[in-house]
């Protein structure tokens, strides 16, 4: 494991060289966006010089046509844009040479231009002052004399220079631009890069150092959360596991109870009847005597009846005892029987079942419907078919006598990698306050005219939570009942051997 110590200094380390290379971003950056300004101060210039040589030329050239057009057709019209033009060659001849004023070599160039230009407007001038006092041949002449035409050209001559020089500059500017965003582009990924090594070598370290931790955090969390739920799961099976030991312990001193009670009854009848024939057999013989007779008359009568009878309330309540105990035993064994998981497929198994009172269904005109299409799950095959036999034979055992029986099953995957089987019946139904009751031990409910110990459903309901799933049902009187299963695909770790 990485020590504190070791993982401070490297870290402040690295962090020193981060600093160096942002450091060197910032200077470069300062130094290049320095350069970058006068660079584009520089461009702007030039741009402008540009535009206004250009501007000039065009006013002169926009002059000399208009000047041209009047001498040649007389018309005042063609002089409107005369004084504008000239004008704005002027203003636009004073900007650039306010932009070249700092350029000595540009001055020659700019005072022999500005002695053209004005001289190109005096010619200019001129002529159309001959036209307008109708000297139309004088002012021919002057224009065919070609002086305007070669001091034009001279014009042109300079602006090209100007318009040629400012390019020039326009494109070293930009290419100093180029060259100082490229020094600064190749800096800023050069240290980029070395902060990003820089940080990732530190996250590294952080990582390394913290990982243990973080790990001892998560595995100390994760013991925590499934020991929390474990206890929380434990104790609701504890709490509910101690609620049915009590009514269980209730039903079955109650109801074993009742069958002592006739037992403890009836022989003391017969204990009773035992001391009249100990009298009968005690009384001397010889001659009858009414005290004989009588006690013969008894005896006759216990023999006949009294005694038949007690034993068979003794022989019934014995059998009685001995059912409840067996359904007592039978909870008690399926809760400790170690389950064999195996690949069932529901639809097969629910068919199987099925088949086992099949001549039940035609004795009641019945039908069974199946909807099984499931994936198949991985269950404790002899549980879950104990499960199902239990519900068709108690559909079978109290369907309802007015109407043909109609079973259905069906089954479908749900939320939480579990299956729903539902087995529903149009049977005679159960009361609402006997939903609950139902799964009692010993308990039944509604009419009694079928044999039976109130242990099916009890048993069902120990069947499915040993499997990890829970059973629960909807009923109505004269409608019929529908008992649902939940389950897991797979059964419960601790259930498995």
């Amino acid at each position: 494991m990485t020590s504190s110590t070791r993982v401070v200094q490297t870290s402040i380390a690295l962090l020193a060289v981060g600093f160096a290379a942002l450091m060197l971003i910032v200077i470069m950056t300062l130094r290049l966006g320095g350069r970058a300004r006068a660079t584009f101060d520089e461009v702007i210039a030039a741009r402008d010089t540009r535009a206004a040589a250009a501007e000039a030329r065009a006013a002169v050239q926009t002059a000399e046509s208009s000047q041209r057009g009047y001498i040649l057709t007389g018309n005042q019209i063609y002089l409107a844009p005369y004084g504008t033009a000239k004008a704005t060659a002027q203003r636009e001849l004073d900007l650039v040479k306010r932009l070249l004023a700092g350029d000595p070599d540009a001055q020659p160039a700019l005072l022999r231009l500005t002695e053209v230009i004005a001289e190109k407007f005096g010619e200019m001038d001129s002529s159309i002052a001959l036209k307008r006092d109708r000297r139309d041949a004088e002012a021919l002449a002057l224009i065919r004399s070609n002086r305007g035409k070669a001091l034009m050209d001279q014009t042109n001559v300079f602006f090209s220079g100007i318009t040629r020089t400012a390019d020039e500059r326009l494109t070293r500017g930009v290419d100093e631009q180029n060259e100082n965003a490229e020094r600064l582009r190749w800096t800023t990924i050069a240290s980029g890069v070395l902060i990003v090594i820089v940080v990732a070598v530190v996250a590294g370290t952080v990582l390394r150092y913290t990982r243990d931790l973080a790990a001892a955090r998560e595995e100390v969390a994760g013991l925590n959360r499934g020991l929390e739920r474990r206890v929380e799961e434990r104790t609701a099976d504890l709490a509910r596991a101690n609620g049915e030991i009590q009514r269980f312990a209730h039903i079955v001193s109650h109801d074993l109870r009742a069958p002592l009670v006739s037992i403890v009854g009836f022989t003391g009848e017969m204990e009773s009847s035992l001391g009249q024939l100990r009298t009968l057999l005690e009384t001397p013989g010889g001659e009858s005597c009414p005290e004989r007779e009588a006690a013969a008359a008894s005896w006759r009568a216990l023999i006949g009846e009294d005694m038949p009878e007690a034993i068979g309330f003794i022989r019934s309540s014995a059998r009685r005892m001995d059912g409840l105990i067996g359904g007592v035993l039978k909870l008690s064994r399926e809760g400790k029987r170690v389950l064999h998981p195996e690949r069932v497929a529901i639809a097969e198994l629910v068919r199987a079942s099925a088949d086992a009172i099949r001549h039940q269904l035609s004795a009641a005109g019945g039908t069974l419907t199946l909807d099984a299409e499931t994936p198949v799950l991985v269950i404790d095959r002899l549980s879950l078919e104990q499960v199902v036999a239990n519900l068709l034979d108690n559909a079978v055992k109290y369907r309802s006598r007015e109407r043909p029986l109609r079973i259905a099953v069906r089954a479908s995957e749900i939320a939480g990698g579990r299956v729903l089987i539902e087995v529903a019946d149009n049977g005679r139904g159960i009361e609402e306050a006997d939903h609950e009751r139902v799964f009692d031990l010993f308990a039944r409910v509604g009419r009694q005219d079928q044999p039976g110990e109130g242990v099916g459903l009890a048993h069902v309901r120990t069947i499915v939570r040993n499997l990890g799933g829970k059973v629960s049902m909807s009923s109505a009187p004269g409608i019929g009942t529908t008992f649902r299963i939940e389950l897991p695909m797979r059964p419960p770790a601790e259930a498995v051997a």
